[in-house]
């Protein structure tokens, strides 16, 4: 018996449409696993780049804690309202406070200038630093620090003010030692004044006594030598040598006495020229002693030629009184230019000097020769050091016994009148 027709195609029907949701399911159910499995990526992307984050900023934290706690500055970081927000390790060794007990208190407690910290906090600017002021912490036993306090204003993107970072450094030692050149600074000022005080008295109330001294053994010595025994008048040759001497030393120590006090202000000065009216006057002196005397062309500086023509004047003659006997004598004013500075040297063919007395010619009254055997007070070498360090330069001496001795000394250069011929 057949089927009726139409009834299996109602099932194939029913089939197709059961097959087409099917489908569409696993369709939905494809994508949507493929949608979970590309947000599955992408979370788990965004999970390692947090997790690399928190490496770097774990990283970079203690990074940036081992620069603070190897700092030996104290630096402490205060909000806008001054209160002490972190410091490190150097800010409690210093203080003598736990971290704790300094975070959160008014810089104000620790800081001697904390007035001045927070007005600068309340200044606008965007360039607001606070630099090398000298000031002073104090310690939880209640002790002051000499600091030298530095600090810098901390803003955000907009500008707005966000704290200060504040770095002090303990300056004790400079200060101390401040102290103790202000004092001998203020002794050696003393000293010159009580220096100037006897060259006043030297020059006026021992002048007149000294010269009626001398005036009258000058009279002795006039009137009865011969007259009397030869003790007699070897002792009156006594008295009158004696007070000549007592008056060139009165006048060389004076002398000394003035060079850094009395001396002129410092001008463009023509050593050459300066050279030749030395050379003028001790003609008399060179032409005695037979001495032949020869320079390079001197440089132009800024001094005081007053005391130039005295430190020439006082080598010449030093080469003249220590001359050898057994020839004739010369002399050679040299100069050249090293490192910014003119070296002029003083050569001769004398007697020369032990090296182990370089450094003892040069101090006032150090003499190396009885007075019976070279005239001079021991001075003349001690003004010229005087007069070149007033100058900012230098002297010293090379020179051996029977050989002869060149006296350097330096003289800055001049640069605006710095060649010479």
């Amino acid at each position: 018996m057949s089927e009726p027709v139409g009834a299996g195609d109602g099932l194939g029907a029913q089939v197709k449409t059961y097959l087409f949701g099917l489908f569409v399911l696993v369709l939905l159910f494809c994508l949507y696993v493929l949608q979970s499995s590309a947000h599955s990526r992408k979370l788990r992307s965004q999970l390692l780049e947090t997790r690399e984050d928190l490496i770097s900023t774990t990283v970079s934290k203690s990074y940036v804690e081992n620069i603070l706690r190897s700092m030996a500055e104290t630096l402490m970081v205060i909000d806008p309202d001054g209160t002490i927000q972190r410091v490190n390790q150097a800010a409690t060794n210093m203080l003598g406070y736990e971290r704790v007990e300094l975070v959160g208190r008014p810089v104000g407690d620790v800081l001697a200038d904390g007035v001045g910290v927070l007005s600068l906090l309340k200044r606008s600017g965007l360039n607001d630093v606070l630099r090398s002021i000298d000031t002073s912490v104090v310690t939880k036993d209640g002790r002051h620090v000499a600091v030298s306090l530095s600090g810098s204003v901390m803003r955000d993107d907009d500008g707005g003010i966000q704290g200060m970072v504040c770095v002090a450094q303990d300056i004790t030692e400079r200060k101390r030692a401040q102290e103790m050149l202000e004092q001998r600074t203020h002794e050696l000022a003393r000293s010159n004044d009580e220096l100037e005080q006897f060259a006043w008295v030297a020059s006026h109330d021992l002048q007149e006594p000294l010269r009626m001294v001398a005036s009258y053994t000058q009279l002795l010595s006039r009137r009865y030598k011969g007259k009397l025994d030869s003790d007699a008048d070897e002792f009156i040759e006594f008295a009158v040598d004696g007070a000549a001497r007592m008056r060139r030393l009165i006048n060389d120590l004076l002398e000394f006495s003035r060079v850094g006090t009395h001396g002129k202000d410092f001008e463009t000065t023509d050593c050459e020229a300066i050279y030749e009216r030395t050379l003028v006057d001790l003609g008399g002196l060179v032409e005695d002693s037979g001495a032949l005397v020869t320079h390079d062309r001197l440089p132009t500086v800024m001094g005081d030629g007053t005391q130039l023509g005295q430190l020439f004047q006082n080598l010449i003659v030093n080469a003249i009184k220590f001359r050898r006997d057994d020839e004739q004598l010369t002399i050679h004013v040299g100069v050249e230019r090293q490192d910014g500075n003119w070296v002029i040297g003083v050569r001769d063919n004398g007697i020369g000097i032990d090296p182990q007395y370089a450094e003892r010619i040069f101090i006032v009254f150090q003499r190396l020769h009885g007075k019976g055997h070279r005239a001079g007070t021991g001075i003349g070498l001690a003004i010229c050091k005087k007069i070149v360090e007033r100058h900012g330069g230098r002297i010293w001496v090379e020179s051996l016994p029977g050989e002869g001795s060149t006296f350097y000394f330096t003289l800055p250069v001049n640069e605006e009148n710095s060649s010479h011929e």
